[in-house]
């Protein structure tokens, strides 16, 4: 099984209904939704066990992470390994862009300073339109 900072991801009835409870959802959701849906499923999965697996998920790059303007984490299955999230820190709303200038211009970085890259993360936050007025 792959490791991920010393945490191993079992491959457990609980870990295949996150990812299939996360399977089903389109939004970038919070860990508390994600057990919510679980238990309403009839899934006896803990908080912690939840929240121990996202963080699995997304250091393994199985899972996309925004954090909301309060600070939260949210979740969302990974569609494609070159796209990054633009999220509006005022409402939330969050746009798919193209990475892949991003990812090459990673690479190209670790190699000029003679590494192999093993993972990148990008955060890219802003004002959508509605609310990029508001700044005035």
């Amino acid at each position: 099984m792959p490791q991920a900072r010393g945490t191993r991801f079992r491959s457990t009835r609980q870990a295949a209904a996150i990812v299939a409870v996360m399977s089903g959802m389109r939004a970038f959701s919070g860990a508390r939704d994600i057990h919510s849906a679980l238990r309403d499923g009839g899934q006896q999965v803990g908080i912690a066990t939840v929240y121990r697996h996202l963080r699995v998920l997304a250091e393994r790059g199985d899972v996309d992470t925004i954090q909301t303007a309060n600070g939260e984490s949210r979740y969302r299955l990974r569609a494609s390994r070159t796209t990054f999230h633009l999220a509006c820190r005022a409402c939330g709303q969050v746009v798919e862009v193209d990475g892949t200038e991003v990812r090459d211009w990673a690479r190209r970085l670790a190699v000029e300073a003679g590494f192999t890259l093993t993972g990148y993360a990008v955060g890219l936050t802003g004002l959508c339109p509605v609310h990029a007025g508001d700044r005035g």
